[in-house]
């Protein structure tokens, strides 16, 4: 009984003992790296993972409406003269309100649309590539999809835009708080008041572009998140691929 006894507390001390070096291994950082081919792998798969949790935040009600961030508000040449708007056309804060929620109600159904570009691009990427982005700039892989992906996401949302911008009554509602206004600037009375100009601007084209602003301002957002989050590294790829940038802090 006692020769048992003494054979378990052996094998129990070269079990801890083999616990204590894998320890130490780990910490010393002797484990074998992971291989360009995985950090590929690694660096797809966050970014797969990233982006369409990103794209789906966008497209729901209030994706952008309900973000300061990423809000699209009236284009620049009408929030110049919005006072004038609101003190000289009737019900001239409720246009500007409408406008301003239909717009963003139209870049959250365009947002649809970035999906499966953005997937795209991520699986054309090579390992030289996605070894660049990961041991790069914070921003590195919001800067290749943007550098991949703008003219197709631009193609592929004014259409998007455009439609949206009609059905949910954006453009109609734009239309109704532009010609009062343009009508109003050209009046005798606006030589009476300061900037009081006609405008118009392309409507499709301003909301297409602040519309991408915001999608690639998410994207970076969750570029940092899996760069900088260990609790969003999901995967035991993941974790040992970005496990890489924690050494190199």
């Amino acid at each position: 009984m006692q020769k048992i006894i003494r054979l378990l507390v052996v094998g129990l001390i070269l079990s801890l003992n083999a616990c204590e070096v894998a320890q130490q291994i780990a910490s010393t950082g002797l484990l074998s790296q992971p291989t360009e081919a995985e950090n590929a792998m690694g660096l797809k798969e966050a970014l797969n993972v990233g982006i369409r949790k990103g794209v789906e935040s966008l497209t729901k009600t209030d994706g952008y409406f309900g973000n300061p961030l990423l809000k699209i508000l009236l284009p620049p040449e009408a929030q110049k003269v919005e006072r004038i708007i609101t003190q000289y056309i009737p019900d001239g804060q409720a246009l500007i309100d409408a406008a301003v929620l239909k717009m963003n109600r139209a870049a959250e159904e365009a947002a649809k649309e970035a999906l499966p570009i953005f997937a795209n691009a991520i699986a054309n990427m090579t390992i030289r590539d996605a070894t660049g982005i990961l041991f790069g700039a914070d921003s590195a892989a919001t800067t290749f999809l943007k550098q991949n992906t703008y003219n197709q996401l631009v193609a592929a949302y004014s259409p998007k835009i455009n439609n949206s911008l009609s059905s949910v009554g954006a453009t109609q509602a734009w239309e109704a708080l532009v010609k009062p206004y343009n009508k109003f600037a050209t009046s005798p009375a606006a030589l009476l008041v300061k900037d009081a100009r006609p405008i118009n601007p392309d409507l499709g084209a301003y909301v297409t572009q602040r519309a991408l602003d915001g999608l690639f301002l998410k994207v970076r957002e969750e570029e940092q998140n899996i760069r900088k989050n260990p609790l969003a590294r999901v995967s035991d790829i993941l974790k040992r691929v970005f496990g890489q940038l924690d050494n190199r802090k």
